[in-house]
């Protein structure tokens, strides 16, 4: 929808419920009209059911307010005598028009400064969680989000079972696109996987300002660009056209920003002609080819070298994933004959890379030049570079592009050239040869970016044979960036739980004293 659109629809809503509840106003001691002005009427129907004012702004907060309509619905009868639970089931029920019967059917008395506590051990329980569901809703939107690694495509640096706080805030928390949806899931509800949200209507794009922007080789959560499956790493031939805050959410390391030149050499990464500089935390590791001698042991090779995958072999040859640090090692070890990292000769074209046509013979392994588009830059447009961008023109910045013989005509009109309306960032995954990332479908608009992973609360590893050698302790309250060995904040922590609950034991006692 437009914002026309939605101002259209906004004022609808102001003339239902101005129908549905100007009686009731004038029974409150308040004017008709005060029913109907924006704003002002949310306002004042908090003073009628007697509620503080701030809860207005919960009322214009995408997700939030799909909880707090039916609250207010519920308060709103209430603060006219309807307190049975059927009261309460059909004002629900009924999405809100519940009230008009009772604005025009019957004959309501307004219950000033009522007692705001619920007259049932059941509806004092409902409401605790119900404002407990907003509240966390509020967090995982707006704050902050809980997300699990699932692939080992960042790994060494993040390993398949840690359990991430991503914040929302640090790039600006975007506001939900999508308006109907349930709380705090993603794309499918648990257990039944059935869908978990409505297409329509869509909210346009909002983020609010961060804090920081996206800098070169930080690790970042998004929603995958090209996602059409039911659900996360669902590989069925159902395809479902997403909207963008319901994609599936994949994290990578952000290698190439807005502006930058980016190539890929024999496997490193090149940004502006100068080989990138990961930080110490990235390991980046690579399918190698390793010969061992006769009776050498295969499986020391991930005990003693840290490897994470490792490929069945025949005749002492093996597919093992290594960091060059771990390479270099396994080449020293007197049982092995020989590593050769596996690389993808330049020049060996590719249908499944970026952009997907012969006349880029790119690879994994040997990429690119490729330019990273910048909100406001323009660019050539031709043939030769339209592979790179159709997409960015005709998905993600919603333009009509057509195409007759050599012409590229953009909304009608015949175009040499396009001018980026948001920034792009290409993401990958320091798991080179094992990471499905922007190699092979490019670049990702910074509409899709989701926020900033910045603590690892729990990890488990699924390998381990007893409960203690599961739970991986010491990356537990660690940091995901940062320099140096991360170091586990558990103990800081499980002090500071100690102090308070000393201390909130203290004062029960004097204040019982």
């Amino acid at each position: 929808m437009t914002m026309t659109q939605w101002f259209i629809f906004f004022l609808i809503i102001q003339v239902i419920h101005f129908l549905g509840t100007w009686k009731l106003y004038v029974k409150a001691g308040r004017k008709s009209w005060e029913a109907i002005i924006p704003v002002y009427n949310a306002i004042i129907l908090m003073k009628i059911i007697n509620r503080p004012a701030w809860w207005v702004l919960l009322l214009f907060i995408p997700i939030i307010n799909l909880l707090m309509f039916p609250v207010i619905w519920i308060e709103t009868i209430r603060s006219f005598g309807k307190n049975s639970t059927i009261d309460s089931f059909l004002a629900v029920l009924t999405l809100g028009f519940y009230t008009y019967y009772i604005n025009y059917f019957t004959n309501v008395n307004y219950i000033d400064n009522r007692s705001l506590k619920s007259r049932t051990e059941l509806g004092e329980w409902v409401s605790s969680i119900v404002f407990a569901i907003v509240a966390a809703t509020l967090v995982h939107t707006y704050i902050m989000q809980p997300y699990t690694i699932p692939t080992s495509s960042l790994e060494k640096s993040l390993l398949v079972g840690d359990f991430l706080f991503v914040s929302k805030f640090h790039y600006g928390a975007r506001l939900p696109m999508t308006t109907i949806a349930a709380p705090m899931v993603h794309d499918s509800l648990p257990l039944i996987k059935a869908k978990s949200y409505l297409k329509a209507p869509q909210l346009p794009y909002f983020r609010i300002p961060g804090f920081e922007d996206i800098k070169r080789n930080e690790i970042v959560v998004f929603n995958w660009p090209v996602d059409t499956v039911r659900f996360f790493r669902d590989h069925s031939n159902i395809h479902i056209d997403k909207p963008i805050d319901k994609k599936s959410n994949y994290v990578k390391r952000c290698v190439g920003i807005p502006g930058d030149s980016l190539e890929i050499k024999n496997g490193y990464i090149f940004i502006n002609g100068k080989q990138t500089v990961l930080p110490d935390r990235a390991k980046p590791q690579y399918f190698n080819t390793v010969t061992v001698k006769e009776g050498f042991n295969p499986n020391s090779l991930i005990s003693r070298y840290g490897s994470t995958e490792l490929g069945g072999g025949t005749n002492g040859i093996f597919t093992v994933n290594l960091t060059d640090e771990n390479a270099l090692k396994l080449k020293n070890n007197p049982y092995v004959v020989s590593v050769e990292k596996n690389l993808t000769a330049k020049g060996s074209y590719n249908n499944t890379i970026f952009p997907h046509n012969a006349n880029y013979p790119w690879s994994v392994d040997n990429y690119g030049p490729i330019y990273i588009p910048e909100a406001g830059k323009t660019i050539e447009l031709n043939a030769n570079s339209l592979p790179f961008y159709k997409r960015i023109i005709e998905v993600y910045e919603k333009n009509d592009l057509t195409i007759n013989g050599d012409e590229i005509f953009i909304n009608g009109k015949l175009a040499t050239n396009y001018t980026f309306k948001q920034n792009y960032y290409w993401m990958m995954g320091d798991n080179r040869h094992n990471s499905e990332d922007a190699r092979f479908w490019g670049y990702v608009p910074f509409d899709h970016v989701v926020g900033k992973p910045v603590f690892i609360w729990f990890s488990w590893d699924s390998n381990g044979k007893s409960l203690a050698e599961k739970i991986r302790w010491e990356r537990i309250f660690t940091t995901v960036h940062g320099s140096g060995k991360p170091v586990s904040y558990l103990y800081y922590f499980i002090g500071a739980l100690l102090l308070w609950f000393g201390y909130s034991s203290y004062r029960k006692r004097k204040n019982e004293e």
